[in-house]
């Protein structure tokens, strides 16, 4: 297979497996510059799909540095009013969204005031983009696209050969039938989501170095898989890779510590050996060998950002993992381990309408990775049994 055609056969992936273009639709790709080949492909697939216009917005970190650097303070998390409309009319419209990630350079901003960094987001974007994922009103996928700088920060060498031939294996793109392996990956993971959901777990616990943590559930929390529906029924893949089994937790019921097990880039830089303590359901406590100014400076954006919105479990069989390496990629690193968010929650994986009390709305959802070979994972659950779930990165339950 040649770069080209491989590159074709990623976005005929992306666009018919992950988002799921129908046939009229309109479909948006968002990826940095550095992105454009992807983009490009995407677009292209897109419209072999049926797509009645595909618009691409292209970002660029430097053009973000600039904002941290010089802006007014007042001014850092304030949201154009065009792109609330353009987000609005987006949703009515029933699109199609494809993210593309991969940073060239994910510590841009490493050297920046780390308050700043965190404040540097459009909040008001932020909470109407999440009203729109939870009310399901678009099908959308997250894909990402090897390049020089991103295959440095993971092998210290600009080999993107080498990123391709990870991230190829990671979403199955080197199967013979990936449309037909893909398949069978989401019944496997829909199998151990309804495993899950028949224990009527009340709690988790995550038990390990640094980690003592308990996680409550909802009564209305549901674990959910790879495939996503919209509001119409339309079935898509959100995340690609994906590896993990999630569900909503109880935003009140969050106590204890918890140390993370894999950096963590965020806005250009990266927080590496994280570490943030829950009381009563909020973050009361965060540190950090380097980034936690810019984490508190995220959680100081709204009020509910510093409660739990997901809890995420992954095991050590992944295809992600296989590779033994730190992507520095959230979408990949997500689905080597087990993972928490901090910030807003996804109300599909809440059993009917998400309850007022409980259910977190914030302007927030980051994932940070807390899981591992020496972390244990077990469920409490409503009758109060403790079913373990993961034992050296090894999943515990039959499905």
């Amino acid at each position: 297979m040649t770069p080209a055609e491989r590159l074709e056969r990623y976005a005929e992936l992306a666009v018919r497996i992950g988002a799921n273009v129908q046939r009229g639709q309109i479909v948006e790709v968002v990826g940095l510059v550095e992105h454009a080949p992807l983009a490009r492909a995407v677009a292209g697939a897109a419209y072999r799909a049926g797509a009645r216009y595909v618009d691409v917005t292209y970002g660029d970190a430097h053009v973000r540095r600039a904002r941290i650097e010089h802006a007014p303070e007042d001014t850092l998390s304030t949201t154009p009013h065009w792109l609330l409309t353009r987000e609005r009319e987006f949703a009515r419209a029933r699109g199609a969204w494809i993210g593309i990630t991969g940073d060239p350079e994910p510590e841009l901003v490493g050297d920046l005031p780390g308050e700043r960094v965190g404040k540097t987001r459009m909040v008001d974007l932020a909470e109407e983009s999440m009203k729109t994922v939870n009310e399901r009103l678009i099908n959308w996928t997250g894909v990402a696209f090897p390049n020089e700088g991103w295959a440095r920060a993971v092998f210290d060498e600009p080999d993107v050969e080498r990123l391709w031939d990870v991230v190829a294996h990671a979403v199955r793109l080197d199967e013979p039938d990936p449309v037909a392996a893909w398949a069978a990956h989401v019944d496997r993971l829909d199998r151990r989501a309804a495993a899950l959901d028949a224990l009527q777990v009340d709690a988790l616990r995550f038990r390990g170095p640094g980690t003592d943590l308990t996680v409550g559930l909802l009564e209305q929390s549901v674990w959910c898989g790879p495939r996503s529906y919209t509001a119409w029924g339309l079935p898509h893949v959100a995340n690609m890779p994906t590896e993990e089994v999630f569900t909503t937790p109880d935003a009140r019921r969050t106590e204890g510590v918890v140390r993370s097990t894999r950096p963590l880039v965020l806005y250009g830089t990266v927080v590496r050996g994280l570490e943030v303590r829950f009381e009563d359901g909020r973050i009361a406590a965060v540190d950090a060998g380097s980034g936690a100014d810019v984490v508190r400076g995220q959680l100081a954006t709204d009020e509910r950002a510093a409660c739990l919105g997901e809890v995420a479990l992954v095991d050590g069989k992944s295809r992600v993992a296989d590779a033994g390496v730190t992507f520095f990629d959230t979408l990949f690193d997500e689905n080597v381990t087990s993972h928490v968010a901090y910030g807003s929650a996804y109300a599909e994986a809440v059993d009917g309408d998400p309850p007022e009390q409980g259910f977190n709305v914030s302007s927030v959802h980051t994932d940070f990775m807390i899981g591992g070979p020496e972390v244990d994972v077990d469920a409490v659950t409503r009758a109060g049994d403790v079913v373990p779930l993961l034992r050296d990165d090894v999943w515990q339950l039959s499905a």
